[in-house]
């Protein structure tokens, strides 16, 4: 028994420091990628940009359900974009409450004849009103249908070629869209999609919808995402975007080529994860219709988002995040492993089967296996902390480098208290909180492969602080 119990034990190890390892491996990649990437506009060239006739127009499509005590806010900041294609749709929900009542107080809406140039189907359209002052605002009043929904009746009145997909509780830096089009003016037809860096807004001063001053939060919770945040972006979604094997543009900000998006029916309504289904089934078209397919991200292309700050929330949140992965997966599983999908076939899709969903089982299952090995005397001392270094060393590695290639490439955090502060989150963050989003994760998989609870649940925002 003591044997199989060692044998056991030693292939758990082995796989978690094979998934740690490749982590380590595209944050390296990722490190490079950054130094490499092409240099910012100068302001010369931002303004160069902003009259060429060349540059894209831009649909910014923001869903809204029950927003109204920050829709005012919100929307002001979206109008307030550096763009000279610019017009903002704002897709109203359902709301049962005053968010449409606001937007037609605060920009004087009226009732609009404008029509749909799209046919995606969606849930019926109330109205759709636009702005007396020649405002570039066009409000979409819809029966209640899910986000994804909106997104695909925002599509079809859209009128630029690109759209950006917006949470309309984001706040989006204003030359964000400019550094996002980039792509689509370099490389033209190739570019599908693009995806921004979203970073954590609690803790900052904010005012007139921009963020002023960085800071961090006091509440411990939102500095460890913080640190998640950017392992997520600076490394993973960076060395996948420099292998254009990239599956995932946050739902809070990308930017797609509308054309493409509506050949290919919009966004899914049977799945949580529509953002990340989306990106994957653009690579699937793309590669069986022999189309070239870039989808990229930027890391200069800043959208702040307010990030739960009690554990109920976070947890509604990861697990509906963990199980749109997984249906994105399922759904295309044919993808996985087959060369007829180049990169994102034989790299994207395993990376995330073997970190995202093998890897969850096989590292809760480790703690509990070691634990239990030690206290019934099947494993030595020895082997249990072999496998307690190789998990939370090497994930103390990962978030701790995060934040220092963060201060390295980006260096968005000026002040050395605040670094310091962020360091010591990055070392905590490995202790109990990895551990809980472990049975988050592994929960959301077992809801997905035995069909339980499909629904969100309500985030419960508290609203960005605004300073005056």
């Amino acid at each position: 028994m003591r044997p199989l119990y060692l044998l056991l034990a030693t292939a758990i190890t082995s796989y978690v420091a094979f998934a740690n390892g490749l982590s380590f491996v595209l944050m390296l990649v990722g490190y490079f990628a950054l130094r490499k990437k092409s240099e910012a506009f100068s302001a010369a060239e931002m303004d160069g940009l902003l009259k060429s006739q060349l540059l894209p127009g831009v649909s910014v499509l923001a869903p809204a359900y029950n927003e109204a005590a920050t829709i005012r806010q919100s929307v002001r900041s979206m109008l307030r974009l550096r763009h000279s294609k610019l017009e903002v749709i704002v897709i109203n929900d359902g709301s049962t409450d005053a968010t449409l009542k606001e937007l037609i107080d605060e920009f004087k809406l009226y009732r609009s004849s404008r029509i749909a140039r799209g046919s995606l189907p969606t849930a019926r359209v109330l109205g759709v009103y636009a702005s007396r002052d020649q405002t570039p605002l066009i409000v979409i009043d819809k029966q209640n249908a899910g986000k994804a929904d909106a997104l695909n009746c925002g599509i079809n009145y859209a009128q630029h070629e690109l759209f950006a997909a917006v949470d309309a509780d984001s706040i989006i830096e204003a030359d964000a869209l400019l550094h996002m089009s980039r792509p689509f003016l370099e490389h033209g037809e190739e570019t599908m999609a693009a995806g921004g860096i979203i970073r954590v807004a609690n803790g900052c001063t904010i005012s007139d919808g921009a963020v002023h001053h960085l800071g961090l939060p006091r509440n411990l919770l939102a500095r460890f995402q913080i640190v998640e945040y950017l392992r997520a972006f600076l490394a993973a979604r960076v060395a996948m975007s420099y292998a254009n094997s990239l599956l995932i543009i946050s739902g809070a900000f990308g930017l797609f080529r509308r054309s493409v998006v509506a050949r290919i029916g919009g966004y899914r309504l049977d799945t949580v994860g529509e953002d990340m289904e989306l990106v994957v089934r653009i690579h699937r078209h793309c590669r069986q219709h022999g189309l070239p397919c870039r989808v990229v991200f930027l890391s200069d292309s800043v959208c702040w988002t307010e990030a739960p700050e009690s554990q109920r929330v976070l947890r509604r949140q990861r697990v509906r995040w963990q199980r749109g992965c997984f249906e994105s997966i399922l759904l295309h599983k044919r993808m996985l492993g087959n060369w007829r999908f180049g990169s994102v076939g034989l790299l994207g899709l395993p990376y995330f089967v073997i970190c995202e969903v093998v890897g969850p089982f096989v590292e809760l299952g480790g703690y509990i296996a070691t634990i239990t090995g030690l206290c019934l005397g099947r494993l030595s001392a020895g082997s249990v902390l072999l496998f307690f270094a190789v998990s939370i060393l090497f994930g103390l590695l990962m978030s701790v480098s995060s934040v220092l290639l963060e201060e390295m490439t980006l260096c968005k955090y000026p002040s050395p208290r605040d670094l310091l502060r962020l360091l010591c989150a990055a070392a905590l963050e490995n202790i109990g909180y990895r551990q809980i989003n472990l049975l988050w994760r592994v929960q959301a998989i077992l809801q997905v492969l035995f069909r339980t609870q499909r629904s969100w649940g309500d985030m419960e925002r508290r609203g960005f602080q605004y300073q005056p």
